[in-house]
C-alpha cells in the first residue's frame, strides 16, 4: 500500500504547487520564475506520480486490495491529467531553438536605452549577441526581417506608437521622436513575465521608412518561440493599421 499512499500524495502535492505558483506569480506574490519553478516541480511530481500510480494499480489488481487499487486509479488519472498535456507541451517546444533574443537586422540590431533600469540584474549586457544568436534564430524561425513602409519616418513613429500603445500587455517605457524609437515592456498573461521590446523608424534612400525590432525576454534561456511570434504579430498590427490584413490575434 505504500506506492497507493506515494502516488496518491504526489497527485495532491503537484495540484498545491502548480495552484501556489500559478496564483503566486499571477496575484505577483512571488516573482514570476519563483512562480514558474513551483509550477514546473508541480508537473515534475505528476509525472512521477503517474509511474508510481500505475505500478501501485499493478501492485493491487488482487480483488482483496479493491480499496487501495481505486484510490491508485483516482491518483494515476489526476496525474495523468496534469503531465500527459504538459508532456505534449514540452516535447512541441523542442521545434524552438533555445534563445530568447530575436532581431531583424543581425548587423545593425536596434539596441536598448531605458531597458537596461528595468532589468533584475542591474548590470545584465543588453547588447545583441550575434554570434550567440543569429545563426540559430536563422535555422529556428527563417526569415524576420523589417518591413518598408510608405511613410515618412516620423509620421510613421506616430503610427507604430499607437499600435504599441493599443496593445493589452504592452507598456510603452521609453520614447525618442528625435531618433523615432521605442521601448515597451511586454507582460505574460499567467506569470507575467516581462520581456523587453525595441522599436526603430530608420529612414531609407527612397524616402520611405524602415521597420527594425528587437524582443528580447528577461528570464530563462529560450522563449518557446515567444519573441519571434511577437515580432510577426506587431508588423501585423501595423499593416492592419494601414487596411491591409485581417486582424490577428493579441500580441504576446
Amino acid at each position: 500500500m505504500t506506492f497507493v499512499w506515494l502516488a496518491f500524495f504526489d497527485a495532491l502535492l503537484a495540484i498545491a504547487l502548480i495552484a501556489a505558483g500559478i496564483v503566486g506569480a499571477h496575484f505577483y506574490l512571488i516573482e514570476p520564475v519563483v512562480g514558474f519553478g513551483l509550477f514546473g516541480l508541480g508537473v515534475f511530481l505528476s509525472v512521477l506520480g503517474l509511474l508510481v500510480g500505475l505500478l501501485a494499480i499493478f501492485l493491487t489488481r488482487k480483488p482483496q486490495l479493491a480499496a487501495g487499487r481505486n484510490r491508485a486509479l483516482l491518483a494515476t488519472v489526476v496525474c495523468a491529467l496534469i503531465a500527459l498535456p504538459m508532456i505534449v507541451t514540452i516535447l512541441l517546444s523542442l521545434k524552438y531553438p533555445p534563445i530568447n533574443d530575436i532581431t531583424t537586422d543581425f548587423d545593425n540590431p536596434p539596441e536598448f536605452v531605458f531597458a537596461q533600469r528595468l532589468q533584475h540584474e542591474a548590470r545584465r549586457d543588453m547588447k545583441y549577441d550575434k554570434a550567440k544568436y543569429a545563426d540559430r534564430q536563422q535555422a529556428g524561425y527563417g526569415p524576420i526581417g523589417p518591413i518598408k513602409e510608405r511613410l515618412e519616418p516620423s509620421a510613421e513613429f506616430e503610427r507604430v506608437t499607437e499600435v504599441a500603445h493599443a496593445a493589452p500587455a504592452w507598456k510603452i517605457t521609453y520614447s525618442d521622436p528625435a531618433r523615432n524609437t521605442l521601448e515597451v515592456v511586454a507582460t505574460s498573461r499567467l506569470f507575467h513575465f516581462q520581456d523587453d521590446v525595441v522599436i526603430q523608424i530608420r529612414p531609407t534612400p527612397d524616402g520611405v521608412s524602415l521597420i527594425e525590432m528587437r524582443s528580447k525576454s528577461r528570464d530563462g534561456i529560450g522563449d518557446f518561440g515567444v519573441n519571434a511570434r511577437r515580432i510577426r504579430r506587431f508588423f501585423d498590427r501595423v499593416a492592419l493599421a494601414r487596411g491591409k490584413v485581417n486582424p490577428q490575434e493579441e500580441l504576446p
